[in-house]
């Protein structure tokens, strides 16, 4: 900690009181800083209550009356640890934590996987709706990490069995944790797996993926705090779409006749759209953010199969 941030840190601790004045107080700490929002959050206030909420072990939205309550000095020390740790490590969060948010879902993480951030989140929500002709038997997703997306499915689909595959063993553990904690291990399968490489001969009716898609250039510009996730999990060779080519050119074999295949490639959607212009990828329009998100039916996968494997 930065000799200057320890004297104002010192300085909360023995004059401020209230939840508020905690969270003004770190909200000017994060704005005087050169930290980065992208993992859950997209500004100070949001980044500072979830910390906040943590440290005093209360629910992430805090009303008005938590707000003026006043603090024991044990809790300024620990939300002003946390605030500090958080510009001076420039760790998500999340890692601070060990818990992020997806979907109104609580789930554990550390620095084996990747922040829950992704907007396939909205189509959870909304159970996929206009991409789906039917609630899924089986699901699959690919590239698990967290489990979130699995377990988010799961929550939505109640008859739905999920498998969640990851080629990580630590991500494993992390999205086997998950699934025990929030209670659906007689659902959600998780399976080592190298893309496709652990379900030979099985069929879904759903795949979704959120597979490393970042590009060479990206990773080397990204912002610190993106350097503290996996970067097998970010990483996809030079134009980020390594595995997303694997994936294209397997998936038809794994969904059944009126399957959907959904994956997120965020930026790298430029790269795919100019190495595929004959391929009509649905890209799905988002309420909340996010872009980078397509959908192709088992028949279009069949369609362009000899476009995608080169044949």
């Amino acid at each position: 900690m930065e000799s200057n941030l320890e004297v104002l840190a010192q300085e909360a601790i023995e004059e401020l009181k209230t939840v508020h004045d905690f969270l003004r107080w770190g909200v000017s700490r994060f704005n005087a800083s050169d930290i980065y929002y992208g993992h859950g959050t997209d500004n100070p206030w949001d980044e500072c209550l979830s910390l906040v909420s943590f440290a005093l072990n209360m629910p992430p939205q805090l009303n008005a009356e938590i707000l003026g309550s006043n603090l024991t000095l044990s809790e300024r020390g620990s939300i002003v640890d946390l605030i500090c740790q958080r510009i001076s490590t420039k760790k998500p969060a999340a890692y601070l934590t060990n818990l992020a948010y997806f979907v109104d879902l609580p789930f554990y993480v550390n620095e084996s996987v990747l922040v829950p951030r992704s907007p396939i989140g909205e189509l959870i929500r909304n159970q996929f709706d206009g991409l789906i002709n039917h609630a899924p038997n089986r699901i699959m997703d690919l590239c698990t990490g967290s489990a979130c997306i699995a377990i988010a499915c799961a929550y939505a689909f109640p008859e739905a069995q999920v498998d969640a595959l990851d080629i990580s063993p630590e991500a494993l553990s992390i999205a086997d944790e998950n699934i025990h904690r929030l209670d659906v291990a007689d659902r959600v399968v998780p399976i080592m797996s190298d893309v496709f490489s652990g379900v030979s001969g099985q069929q879904y009716d759903l795949i979704v993926s959120n597979p490393p898609y970042v590009d060479a250039e990206d990773i080397d510009d990204m912002p610190e705090e993106f350097h503290h996730e996996p970067e097998i999990g970010l990483a996809s060779g030079n134009d980020g779409l390594d595995i997303t080519r694997t994936i294209l050119a397997q998936a038809a074999d794994h969904l059944t006749d009126d399957g959907v295949l959904i994956v997120e490639v965020g930026n790298s959607m430029i790269h795919l759209q100019a190495e595929f212009p004959q391929v009509a990828f649905n890209w799905i329009e988002f309420e909340h953010g996010g872009l980078g998100v397509f959908s192709l039916t088992k028949a279009q996968l069949v369609e362009h199969k000899s476009l995608f494997t080169n044949d």
